[in-house]
């Protein structure tokens, strides 16, 4: 496949790179991002895409309305920003997705849409498995994708990484730790200063989601699929156990293929 994706930080160089390893030649993609950057912000031309020069300061780079206007994807990533009440609130999220949309609709009919279920700070005071619990059908579905996708008049699927989070999580802390992940901050960067990034995440975490990229837009079980990866600048990223590696693709098969939306359920 040719995958656009379309997003910020949640994102990244390396997460795409990770993606295109898992699935071999002939994949091939190109994004645009910013820091935190909604959809909207990257529509509109009079609203400066905070970031812009620098995360897009890589070979992977494809200006977001050309590229899309190519009709050369087969499938485009959108992706909203965090916080996802407030992109919804503030940042219409709905109206830019159905725009976005109908651009690549338009330069290419049978083009693959979806949305990237992302998540929210470790730190959220409502609760942070509570969030992604409650989130998905209210604001992911409810507010930004079926809106869209009603106007359009086509699937807009969804890509459940916050889910796949969720449940892996959930299956550490039952277990105690499986292998490499001793808990959930093993899936996340850490600070400058030493500490746990409440949001981005580390090479763990950045290759959970790439299996689910993949078990989403191939319809393929990540099962067996590589453990050990380059990041997008060539270096070795830190790859899960046998035991943890395991437990992630069977999970990430697990959520993908039980979720209707993600397009992969029967």
């Amino acid at each position: 496949m040719q995958v656009y994706h379309l997003g910020h930080s949640l994102v990244g160089r390396n997460m795409p790179a990770m993606l295109a390893q898992l699935a071999g030649a002939g994949h091939g993609y190109a994004s645009q991002l910013g820091w935190g950057a909604s959809l909207r912000d990257h529509w509109e031309p009079a609203v400066p895409v905070n970031g812009f020069d620098v995360e897009n300061a890589h070979d992977r780079f494809r200006a977001a309305g050309e590229a899309i206007e190519s009709g050369l994807y087969d499938a485009v990533v959108f992706t909203e920003m965090v916080e996802i009440a407030d992109a919804i609130r503030y940042h219409d999220s709905a109206k830019y997705l159905t725009r976005w949309a109908q651009l690549a609709k338009s330069a290419r009919p049978d083009v693959r849409l979806y949305l990237y279920e992302t998540w929210h700070n470790t730190d959220d005071p409502s609760g942070w498995l509570d969030r992604i619990d409650s989130d998905l059908a209210k604001r992911w579905e409810a507010d930004i994708a079926f809106p869209a996708a009603r106007a359009l008049g086509v699937p807009i699927h969804i890509i459940p990484a916050g889910q796949v989070i969720a449940a892996v999580v959930r299956r550490i802390t039952q277990a105690g730790g499986i292998g490499a992940l001793s808990d959930r901050d093993a899936l996340f960067a850490q600070t400058p200063e030493g500490g746990v990034d409440t949001i981005h995440l580390g090479d763990l975490g950045n290759y959970l989601v790439a299996l689910t990229h993949f078990a989403t837009l191939y319809h393929r079980s990540p099962v067996g699929l590589p453990l050990a990866l380059a990041r997008a600048d060539g270096t070795a990223a830190k790859a899960p156990d046998a035991q943890a590696g395991l437990m992630m693709q069977e999970t990430v098969w697990d959520v993908v293929r039980r979720y209707q939306q993600s397009g992969v359920a029967a």
